[in-house]
């Protein structure tokens, strides 16, 4: 079953629906679900799906041959395989001479590992034959940094010629909770808190089974899929994992300034500084900055806090990471009774503040919030912290958010706290607060009395 991406689908539709050939550059991580979007894109379409794999050129191009002549293409008469990339290439034109035809060569890094001539050779051919036909070509790969520099850089001979560029990002919370329609919203949460909005993550948990037999059979244990699945995707990517290694659980930790990776890894800063930077471009860490903080503050180096992108990666190596040893030796149960279960709430709280981003970016698209904001995010200073702000842009009005991720029902004492936040006074202020577990009699007539929306679990999803 093929769940959401419906703004991804309706791209390529748009595209395809479009005059005139069509390039389209889409790429992202490794497991974001590419090639599910693609097969599912060209299900009830005349199209070529082409994978390309580590293999020598010569072999490469004798297989792209075969997928090309086996649709009924009027060369297959007279060859077994073309002689060479360029008519490989030009023949596509050929088979959409009656109708519009998806061509897509899938993890096209390989190709031109094997052949780095192939994208002059292609931007050749587009620009003298493929643009004006009916062909949408469909480049995809998984190895992002190459991508990017590579093929959509500026320097490069395919630069400009993409008319659709797609970055597939991980899914968000409401499409992630749809592969667990039988969890409670609490439930729900957590199991996105650990997976994240990677699908082929998501489809190792099974609603059949608690959140504890889950983490347990699918993350825990030796030989289930995900339990080696960050140590395999880090080889992919990386030389050094240990180094690697070291820096992603600092930070999954609790580490989140330069320092105090610094400080925890005690790699020497320059170095910190490239190891964190490689991280920054695979999309495994991101730089958060106060929602208010200027383009001259986020350019600085010093400045930022660092966090796991991936909530997999962060469950990883929080809970995998540390415990290896217990593991291997079986003892799977034990470490989610003792170290994960107990520590599971916790963790699930800073993904519950992501969430209830999500939900006001979802209500702003929909225009159901007091006004329309341009930036959100956290916001600090020196002295405090306010977990959700978002601004217009004028920045004339505010909403503040806070998020409880906790068993106890919020009362009036917390709803005081969060209206005594200090913050600029000569702009129109709007209070949202986030509770886990609801709100007690006094602090709902309080919240209605003082004009703070008061959102539960339930009114998330």
């Amino acid at each position: 079953m093929f769940i959401g991406r419906e703004e991804e689908l309706n791209f390529l539709e748009d595209r395809y629906n479009s005059a005139d050939g069509q390039l389209i550059v889409l790429y992202g991580r490794r497991r974001v679900g590419k090639t599910e979007l693609l097969r599912q894109f060209c299900q009830d379409k005349e199209h070529i799906f082409y994978t390309c794999t580590e293999i020598i050129d010569e072999k490469q191009l004798e297989a792209f041959s075969q997928r090309l002549l086996e649709k009924n293409h009027q060369a297959a008469k007279y060859i077994t395989r073309f002689s060479d990339w360029e008519q490989a290439l030009l023949s596509i034109s050929e088979l959409a001479k009656e109708k519009k035809i998806v061509v897509v060569i899938d993890e096209f890094p390989y190709m031109v590992k094997g052949n780095n001539a192939i994208p002059s050779i292609l931007q050749k051919l587009w620009d003298e034959v493929l643009k004006q036909s009916n062909v949408m070509l469909i480049l995809c790969g998984s190895a992002m940094s190459f991508i990017e520099k590579e093929v959509l850089a500026e320097k490069n001979p395919l630069y400009g010629r993409a008319t659709g560029i797609l970055k597939m990002q991980a899914m968000d919370f409401y499409s992630a909770q749809q592969f667990f329609p039988n969890y409670s919203t609490e439930d729900k949460i957590t199991a996105y808190a650990i997976l994240g909005g990677i699908p082929h993550y998501l489809k190792q948990f099974s609603d059949k089974y608690s959140l504890g037999e889950n983490i347990v059979r699918s993350i825990l244990s030796r030989g289930s899929v995900l339990y080696s699945e960050v140590e395999f995707l880090m080889r992919q990517e990386l030389r050094e994992t240990s180094v690697y290694n070291a820096v992603i659980e600092a930070v999954a930790l609790g580490n989140t300034q330069l320092n105090d990776i610094h400080q925890k890894t005690q790699i020497d800063k320059s170095k910190l500084s490239v190891y964190l930077k490689n991280l920054l471009e695979l999309g495994i860490l991101c730089r958060e900055f106060s929602v208010d903080a200027n383009i001259k503050e986020q350019a600085n180096k010093q400045r930022g806090l660092y966090k796991v992108t991936d909530n997999f990666f962060g469950f990883w190596y929080a809970f995998v990471f540390p415990n290896l040893s217990e593991l291997e030796s079986g003892d799977a149960g034990g470490i989610y009774q003792y170290v994960v279960k107990p520590e599971l709430e916790r963790f699930t709280s800073y993904v519950f503040e992501d969430v209830c981003q999500q939900y006001l970016r979802k209500q702003n698209r929909k225009h159901d919030l007091p006004f329309y904001f341009t930036k959100i995010g956290r916001w600090w200073n020196k002295t405090d912290e306010i977990d959700i702000m978002a601004v217009d842009y004028r920045q004339t009005q505010i909403l503040l958010g806070e998020c409880k991720y906790k068993h106890r029902p919020v009362d009036v004492k917390d709803l005081k706290h969060f209206l005594g936040k200090k913050v600029a006074q000569d702009k129109s202020l709007y209070y949202y607060f986030f509770s886990k577990a609801g709100y007690t009699e006094q602090a709902v007539a309080y919240a209605a009395e003082k004009g703070i929306k008061a959102v539960c679990l339930d009114d998330l999803v």
